[in-house]
């Protein structure tokens, strides 16, 4: 009789913790917390990695000065410790201009050979952080030559007063990803991460398309003239933005045709994670860490933030390289979708063959 009240009262209990936690939490479930996790900590990771110590290094710099000098002072600045600076000479002050104006040097010294006052050739457009790295390394050279110098900053390619520290351009860009990929993400979440067979494929990337072209224009017209944040043209913006919206869309539904919903993680993983401490948005490529440097210019939000500000304060210069980047993106993730919805439509084919079996 006591042994049935003890199973009775056992009951009476109701389910244990571990056994309501199993029942909550699914293997994949955990699985999915577990990918989270490692998520967030590569997200500190990264941002901390690529931010916490900027430290210049092989910025394209130009010297203009008669000879020798010119040479005695690409030698100088070339063995500054840590190689802060990667200098070359330049022919003439028109040559100079021209080439930081195009993006192939971010700043040039102009000796004055009758004087001590000299110009320091910059283009904050491109990046404030690297314009005052220069800056500050060109002053503390130039102070302690004998007899001291001084360098006149000209900025040739001014940041606009409503673009603070020119993160507009980035900030922007980085709009533009988070709406693509949540885009994409939000259709998985409605009508599941693959599409059903290429029919489906390309109703997804055709709305995607229209959503990037409105996204777009509503950045563009936003971050000019509503807010006053990046001059620049508009329709240049609003194309640049159905761009880069569809390359991190397309990039989803490919990531998500491959592997399911855990295709978002690594959406963020390459767009987030790697792509926007990458990007040059904060701090400019020469001032990140080597694999920072490196990735950048190869992913989505890296190329659109150099675009925009090309757009911006260059007259829409030196954007080739970061246009075929995006297009790449673009194209790679639409054929891998549509790879891949021929693919589940070629198994469902056969599955249904063998259940008629």
């Amino acid at each position: 009789m006591r042994h049935g009240q003890s199973h009775e009262s056992d009951a009476a209990k109701g389910p244990t913790l571990w056994s309501e936690l199993k029942d909550a939490v699914s293997p994949r479930a955990a699985l999915l917390v577990l990918g989270v996790l490692t998520l967030g900590v590569l997200f500190i990771a990264s941002y901390a990695g690529a931010f916490h110590h900027p430290k210049p290094k092989d910025i394209s710099f130009g010297v203009v000065a008669p000879e020798p000098v010119s040479g005695q002072l690409v030698g100088a600045y070339g063995k500054l410790p840590g190689h802060p600076l990667s200098p070359r000479v330049v022919g003439s002050v028109e040559e100079a201009r021209g080439q930081v104006e195009n993006r192939k040097l971010y700043a040039a010294l102009v000796v004055d050979p009758r004087g001590t006052d000299d110009q320091l050739l910059v283009a904050s457009g491109g990046g404030a952080a690297v314009s005052d790295a220069v800056a500050e390394i060109v002053d503390t050279v130039e102070a302690a030559g004998r007899p001291p110098r001084f360098a006149k900053t000209v900025d040739v390619a001014p940041i606009d007063k409503g673009d603070q520290r020119g993160l507009s351009s980035f900030y922007l860009v980085v709009g533009w990803c988070v709406g693509g990929y949540l885009c994409a993400a939000i259709l998985a979440i409605a009508y599941g991460a693959r599409p059903a067979n290429q029919r489906r494929a390309v109703v997804r990337l055709g709305v995607l398309a229209l959503y990037s072209i409105v996204l777009g224009l509503l950045g563009a017209v936003v971050i000019g003239p509503v807010l006053g944040a990046l001059p620049g043209s508009v329709v240049a913006l609003w194309w640049l933005g159905a761009l880069v919206s569809f390359a991190a869309g397309a990039t989803t539904f490919a990531f998500q045709s491959m592997a399911g919903v855990i295709g978002i993680g690594l959406t963020v993983l390459v767009i987030v994670i790697a792509g926007n401490p990458s990007a040059g948005g904060a701090y400019p490529y020469p001032l990140l860490p080597p694999f920072w440097r490196d990735i950048g210019p190869a992913l989505i939000p890296g190329a659109g933030t150099w675009t925009a500000r090309s757009i911006a304060y260059f007259d829409n210069r030196a954007m080739g390289g970061p246009l075929l980047v995006l297009g790449a993106w673009a194209l790679a993730g639409a054929a891998v979708t549509m790879v891949f919805a021929s693919l589940k439509k070629g198994r469902d084919t056969i599955d249904a063959s063998e259940v008629r079996q």
